[in-house]
């Protein structure tokens, strides 16, 4: 059947959500600005906090941003509602002494970022994005738009690739060309400084991903489809954009408090200063128990009655390799949000949690359909077992169906993306 109307525009403020988000600093940051233009006030971790009942505010560390909203009847022991997601993306990442090349060439040297498919790289145009950290001590974000490509073999040079399979050196064969001419006589920084509008001599440090320039788009019989790059886990974090923005017009007595949280790193475990293993939930936890006079005992207590949804893409069935799924449990596209079980702890989801997602699904006229991983598939993780061994707080694992899944354009149903918004709505209303 056709997707709503507001479905449809949900999906195109998706889209730009993610173009203004090539990299993770870039998503904390979109993240921030749009909070900030719906009242939220940003604070900053170095600077002491006046924050209590009735305030909505956001923080940014590095590539990522918490944001909550406190209710007016708050008191030590309110439970927290945190909807978490990730940042970053699986892709390349700019290697020191970038600027190579040869014969006539121009290359960017990059390395592999997380578990990216290859592949899925080639023959598309893409960009620099990232952080520059200056001499003067700012650090400013940098997007070239499109720049870079890395164009595939021709067939005539391969005549094996159609029955062998395409398998690319990660060392030789990935460095995508960005101009011509001899790699002595340019340097790629140039240009990322270009784009920030500084000077390249003052650049002193810089993470900067290669991102997909290409706009996410809208397509399918009604509609029923949406690509883009980054979608793991933009979608996830637009979704909590979307949903806490609206906990907060809809903020009073009675509601826990609702908090994103957006961290970085996860395509590589979490484990960063900004990542899920790091500390950064947990000092701005301790910041906002401390400001409703919470002691140790009753911020036990609070998170004792709190949730964690760890939001994350997940797998819908493919018409064309059915037999890597489950035989039975197969989600699909455009069939509601996914809540994710795994018998090893590869995600966090419990009995309990179970019906509580259940729950606030029916509470947002949502349908929502189980994962489970083939046995003979490795099943991957998320951030959700550990926030859940970090703080304690019980958490669900839950997320969209995607195909493509870790390819530079992703496959998403237009419908899911919202139903997930409005299931997160009725989580943090509570």
């Amino acid at each position: 059947m056709p997707v709503t109307p507001d479905a449809l525009a949900h999906a195109e403020d998706l889209a730009d959500f993610v173009a203004a988000s090539p990299s993770s600093y870039h998503a904390a940051a979109e993240t921030a600005r749009r909070l900030e233009s719906a009242g939220f006030e940003r604070l900053h971790e170095e600077s002491a906090w006046e924050i209590g009942p009735g305030g909505r505010y956001v923080v940014v560390r590095d590539g990522a941003t918490i944001a909550w909203t406190i209710p007016d009847d708050a008191t030590a022991t309110t439970p927290a509602h945190v909807f978490g997601a990730h940042t970053d993306s699986p892709g390349f990442k700019l290697k020191p002494q970038p600027t190579t090349g040869g014969r006539g060439w121009l290359q960017a040297a990059v390395e592999v970022y997380g578990g990216p498919l290859l592949n899925s790289w080639l023959d598309r145009e893409l960009s620099l994005a990232g952080r520059l950290a200056l001499s003067d001590g700012r650090v400013v974000l940098a997007d070239t738009g499109a720049l870079l490509r890395l164009p595939q073999l021709a067939v005539h040079l391969d005549r094996g690739v159609n029955t062998n399979g395409l398998a690319l050196d990660k060392q030789s064969e990935t460095q995508p060309v960005w101009g011509l001419g001899e790699a002595s006589d340019a340097d790629i920084l140039a240009e990322l400084a270009r784009s920030a509008d500084v000077r390249a001599s003052d650049i002193r440090g810089y993470d900067v991903v290669i991102a997909d320039a290409a706009r996410g788009a809208v397509f399918g019989k009604d509609d029923a489809f949406f690509a883009s790059g980054r979608l793991d886990d933009l979608a996830s974090v637009h979704a909590g954009v979307v949903a806490i923005e609206r906990a907060a017009s809809a903020s009073g007595a009675g509601h826990p408090i609702a908090l994103l949280a957006a961290f970085d790193h996860e395509e590589l475990g979490s484990n960063s200063r900004s990542g899920a293993a790091g500390p950064f939930l947990d000092d701005i936890l301790g910041r906002v128990y401390d400001a409703l006079g919470a002691d140790a005992s009753q911020r036990r207590q609070a998170f004792a009655t709190s949730w964690c949804l760890s939001s994350d893409v997940g797998h819908s069935v493919h018409p064309n390799y059915a037999q890597k799924h489950d035989p039975v449990v197969q989600p699909v596209l455009g069939s509601g949000p996914i809540l994710k079980l795994n018998a090893n702890q590869r995600y966090a989801t419990d009995a309990v949690g179970s019906a509580a997602w259940r729950g606030w699904c029916d509470t947002a006229d949502v349908t929502t359909q189980e994962f489970v991983s083939n046995n003979n598939v490795p099943c991957g993780s998320t951030i959700g077992p550990i926030t859940a061994t970090r703080l304690g707080i019980r958490t669900v694992d839950v997320g969209i169906p995607i195909l493509s899944m870790h390819s530079a354009r992703e496959l998403a149903g237009v419908s899911d993306l919202h139903d997930l918004t409005r299931v997160a709505g009725a989580f943090f209303a509570g």
